[in-house]
């Protein structure tokens, strides 16, 4: 230890470098700032928040809302550490609904940016309050401004006091890419909410209010594009005081990212271990191994039962019963997933998602449903909620016409040569070569049509997966193997050779 050291005395940091130390937390980049504030204007009970944006959130983020706002005097306590109207006491915070409720983002912000807050709490709009905040001096100086009934925060040259955290931005375009993506984050949650996002002087995106299935149609297409509701199972369940509702993606619309995965508790974004592992469970039989599902999911829970007060950036959460949540949510979108309706694809699901990849997605399901409980006439995401306590059917129960339906796709494809696309390839290779190959290739179920008379397909009934990759079915006979990569391309090449014969493709 150096003397320096040794004579140092413990005392207590001045207000500018405590912020500053809190702000590394808060303000890792201009989108930790875009999120702050826009959770301070959903908290504000706003019905629109606009997000303005310059150099990629670096020169200029500014967030209007049209909610409660602050009243006078409390527009210096709103610049200072620790000071919020969220909550008062150990109880509130046990049970905390609101997205924010440590006062620490206002304060933390103003030290490392010029902010800039403008707000009123009345309807007339000349009765509107500005205070100003600079990183040097901390100081808060109040003025008179107009400003119609809400609050305006603009936060200018961020970083512009700490270079060594300034040089450590990206590219405008990256930062911007990171904002989008908290927008975006945001939007989701609140469909009773109309947003704004302008990125140098240009509208990004405009979001009326979802109050309806069709606007949250609209919005989830804005958002995350028109093929995720194409490719999307629509649930909502509820059990044991828990409620799962949202959009999961069909396994065959799976990304090789896991960067359209979108949960939230309460309204409140999180990315919970718990919640991840339960996902990635109800989606292990289905999957390719290195691909990832894609959702957006809401839980609604009592907040006495949640803890969100466990990660600086409140990312994450605490259940006061994990297993129950971990078991709810595995078991709500497996069966999800297990009642997809097999046959014909979804709008321009030819490509990766056509019906070879349905079956084979169905055909990974424990727990196969009733096909017809699925009215094909309605979107996926407007019908009707599946019941959780629906019985489960197991794979030797499964009835003939059930299986016959999930090999719908393949005659449909191919009716005049089904036999030689239901058998395997080493059986059509070798079928010539001798006369017990030939009976061997007779006797296989599908091949004389016995089979599929007394109820068993030609493939058999899928009774498990091996390695995310295999599908093990059993036949009257034995085992067949089921490459499901293989047999979607032969299903995609099928379907193109019937589209050339039909002249629909050239």
């Amino acid at each position: 230890m150096t003397v320096l050291e040794a004579s140092r005395r413990i005392h207590v940091l001045d207000t500018r470098l405590a912020n500053q130390i809190a702000a590394g937390e808060v303000v890792e980049r201009p989108a930790s700032v875009v999120k702050e504030l826009v959770e301070n204007a959903i908290d504000a009970g706003s019905s629109r928040i606009e997000v303005e944006l310059e150099a990629g959130g670096v020169r200029l983020i500014r967030v209007r809302d049209d909610g409660s706002g602050i009243a006078e005097d409390d527009l210096p306590l709103a610049l200072a550490r620790h000071a919020t109207s969220k909550i008062a006491s150990l109880e509130e915070l046990e049970g905390v609904a609101s997205l924010g409720f440590r006062g620490e983002a206002l304060a933390s912000i103003s030290s490392v940016a010029r902010l800039e807050l403008v707000a009123n709490t009345d309807e007339d709009p000349r009765n509107g309050w500005r205070v100003v905040a600079e990183g040097r001096d901390m100081e808060a100086r109040l003025s008179p401004a107009p400003h119609p009934r809400g609050t305006s925060v603009t936060v200018r040259d961020l970083f512009f006091n700490t270079p060594a955290r300034r040089k450590f931005l990206r590219t405008e375009k990256t930062e911007y890419g990171h904002i989008e993506e908290a927008f975006r984050r945001q939007a989701l949650s609140r469909f009773d909410i109309a947003w704004v996002l302008r990125h140098n002087q240009k509208t990004v995106h405009q979001l009326p209010v979802a109050d309806t299935p069709a606007r949250r149609e609209r919005r989830i297409t804005a958002l995350l594009g028109k093929n995720f509701l194409e490719h999307a199972l629509h649930l909502d369940l509820a059990a044991g005081g828990l409620r799962l509702w949202g959009w999961v993606g069909l396994p065959t619309h799976s990304r090789a990212q896991a960067d359209h995965q979108y949960f939230f508790v309460n309204g409140r974004v999180v990315r919970d271990r718990l919640v991840a592992h339960a996902i990635r469970q109800a989606y292990r039989d289905v999957l390719f191994g290195g691909r990832h599902p894609v959702f957006v999911l809401y839980l609604e829970v009592d907040p006495a039962v949640v803890d969100v007060n466990v990660h600086p950036t409140k990312h994450e959460v605490r259940f006061r019963d994990g297993r129950l949540v971990h078991d709810f949510l595995f078991s709500s979108l497996h069966r999800a997933l297990g009642e997809a309706r097999p046959g014909q694809p979804e709008p321009g699901a030819e490509g990766e998602s056509g019906e070879g990849g349905q079956w084979l997605a169905q055909a990974g399901a424990h727990a196969p449903a009733d096909v017809g409980a699925v009215r094909e006439s309605e979107p996926r995401w407007q019908q009707r909620p599946m019941s959780l306590h629906a019985p489960v059917e197991s794979p030797q129960r499964v009835t003939a016409d059930r299986v016959r339906a999930f090999m719908d796709g393949y005659r449909a494809l191919h009716p005049a040569h089904e036999e030689h696309l239901l058998t395997p390839q080493h059986e059509v290779d070798d079928a010539p070569a001798t006369t017990a190959a030939a009976q061997s290739s007779r006797d296989l179920p599908g091949r004389d049509g016995h089979a599929e008379a007394s109820g068993i397909p030609p493939l058999g009934f899928a009774i498990a997966q091996l390695h995310g990759i295999y599908i093990l079915s059993q036949t009257a006979r034995g085992l067949i193997i089921v490459d499901m990569h293989a047999a979607h391309e032969r299903i995609v090449y099928e379907h193109m050779k019937e589209q050339v014969h039909g002249g629909a493709l050239e």
